[in-house]
This record gives C-alpha cells, structure tokens and sequence, in this order.
C-alpha cells in the first residue's frame, strides 16, 4: 500500500532520531511490529481483485480517449479527459463525498441489470452549456439547480455519448447503454444499498480553462455476471475459431447463388449543363471512346473485365477479354 513507503524526508527524520538518541534501533522496530496488525472494515469489504480493477480501468481509459474526440468535436474547442484513480469504496462513502448541487448521469446497460452513475463537475458542466450556446468556455459560480433549458442541452449531450460508452464496454461486453435520468441531487438518488461495494473512476477533464472532475460509479451487482471478464487471461487470450468444412461448402453455395448486377460501359461524354438541358429525344451524345476500343465491365459498380461488344443468338452481348487490372482505364476507352 502507498501508506507502507517512506518518502525521503521521512527516512531523514528516523536517521536523525537515531543519531541523536530519541529512538533506538530496538524502539523502532517494536513499532514496526506493532504496525503489522491493521483493522479491518467488514463494512469496507473488498470485492474486485487488483486484477479487475486494473481491466475496468483500462476499459475507461479508453473511454476517456473516446469522450476526448467526442467533446472536442462537439464543443469546437480544447478538451482533455484522463483516468485519475480507480478504487472500489461502499455506495454510502461514495454518495457521501458528492456535492449537493452536481450532475449526475443514470445509465443503464442492458443486458446486465443494475445502473451505473456518471458524476459531472458544475463547473465543467456549466463550461460545455457555455460553449454549447457560443461562449468562450467560461463556468458560472452559483449554488441553484441547472435551468429547464440547461438539462435539456446536457441531456441531448450525454445522450450522444452512448455510443462511445458501448465501444469501450466492447471487448468485454455487448451492452446498449440508455440514459434513464440526471439527477442534481445524490440524496434523491439510491441504485442501490448503502452497503454495496461500488467501483469509482475518477477522470480529470479540462474545458478550455475550465477544470473539474468526472466519476464514475458502477455498482459490484451489474458487473458480477461478467467478473470473469475482467481477469487478464480472458484480456490476453486469443480466441481463433475455424469454420467446419460444411460451414464452408453451406457459405460457397450461398455465395455461388446470389444475384449481382452486371454492367458494360460503352463509353463516357462530357456535356455543359446548358447542351444537357436543351436535350431532347432523337439528339446524338457523342462519346470519348473508339468504336474498336474495349469495354470496361462492371460488377456492383466496380470495374472487373476488359470485353468487346458483339452479338450472339441475334442478342446483344460483350465478351470478356481480361481481367481488369487498376491502371488499365485510359481516357480513349
């Protein structure tokens, strides 16, 4: 834990202690005896590994990066989102440390049960309302709720978010994500006991000038039916399926009877748009391509063969020539 290290100064000061006789050597190490022991919290149970938290933290490291190019593009200026620290506390100290007058994000994430909270700074909020509406970025400091006309523009913000949400979410779930509510007060707001291990990330985002906070809160009940996920066998594993031979025979035979659309080129004009309007039936559209030069032979819009028109059985026809390579259209065709 950081707590067990000592920082420089402090081994300073136990060496000057020793020196000067205020501690002895045997003093020092009755107390690291005695420090061995440590309370416990059976209210405070640990129930995420490091190893889980770690793979929850890369997923939103990744959403960080997400909501980065998400807001910078939407907000036209100087956006910068990162994870600070990850950790896993129970809801009541989580809900504990939120300000009174915040925005807060419900989500759910079906098909996993159970909603997640994104925690939004006012002063980052109030710096995206400002340059949603033109401004330069600037937070208002003032202690009364978000206006009708705010929420409905945060709403319409964090809503497009979802999407990013699901991608990051991506390698370790399929979930579609719905913003369910935004709440301003955490009183007002249980998702669920007070004594459920909820896992926080803390991100640090920055609005132009404006700096705050985002956190995010995920409740142990909705990522319990994926935990084996987020070990990192499952993150480094490599899954590589082969098809059955009969898989594909069945996909060559689909692909053998689907219909796609052929076409030969005779040829290309340019026209000003006045000689195209005054066009009328009858009228003659020269083309740019010899009566001996081949056709360009398209399938589903790109070109495939090289062939000749002709006529077989009093039809029209065209015969394949070659296989079209990239570079073999040439003006005079």
């Amino acid at each position: 834990m950081p707590g067990d290290v000592l920082t420089q100064s402090e081994i300073d000061a136990l060496l000057s202690a020793i020196s000067t006789g205020e501690m002895t050597a045997e003093e020092l190490k009755k107390e690291e005896e005695t420090n061995r022991v440590k309370p416990y919290d059976f209210k405070r149970a640990l129930r995420f590994s490091k190893e889980q938290v770690r793979s929850i933290t890369r997923i939103y490291e990744n959403y960080a990066r997400l909501l980065t190019t998400f807001f910078s593009a939407q907000l036209r200026t100087y956006i910068n989102i990162t994870v600070a620290s990850a950790d896993q506390i129970p809801y009541e100290e989580y809900i504990r440390s939120v300000p009174n007058m915040t925005l807060l994000n419900v989500f759910e994430a079906p098909p996993l049960d159970g909603r997640m909270i994104m925690e939004v700074n006012p002063s980052v909020a109030y710096a995206m309302i400002d340059r949603i509406l033109g401004g330069k970025g600037a937070t208002i400091n003032r202690s009364n709720n978000f206006t009708e006309i705010e929420m409905r523009l945060l709403t319409n913000l964090f809503e497009r978010t979802l999407e990013h949400l699901q991608e990051a979410w991506d390698g370790l779930a399929d979930i579609d994500p719905i913003l369910t509510e935004i709440e301003v007060n955490p009183q007002f707001l249980q998702i669920v006991s007070p004594n459920e291990t909820v896992v926080v990330i803390s991100m640090n985002a920055s609005v132009g000038e404006t700096t705050g906070m985002i956190n995010i809160c995920i409740p142990h009940v909705l990522l319990e039916p994926i935990i084996p996920r987020l070990s990192a066998h499952y993150w480094m594993q490599t899954i590589s399926k082969e098809r059955k031979p009969d898989e594909i025979f069945l996909l060559e035979e689909k692909v053998k009877d689907a219909n796609v659309q052929l076409t030969a080129q005779l040829g290309t004009s340019k026209l000003a748009i006045e000689d195209f309007l005054a066009l009328d039936r009858g009228d003659v559209i020269e083309l740019n391509t010899r009566i001996d030069a081949p056709l360009i032979v398209k399938i589903g819009g790109i070109s495939k063969f090289i062939g000749q028109a002709g006529k077989q059985n009093k039809k029209l026809a065209v015969q394949i020539l070659d296989v079209f390579e990239e570079g073999d259209e040439k003006d005079e065709w």
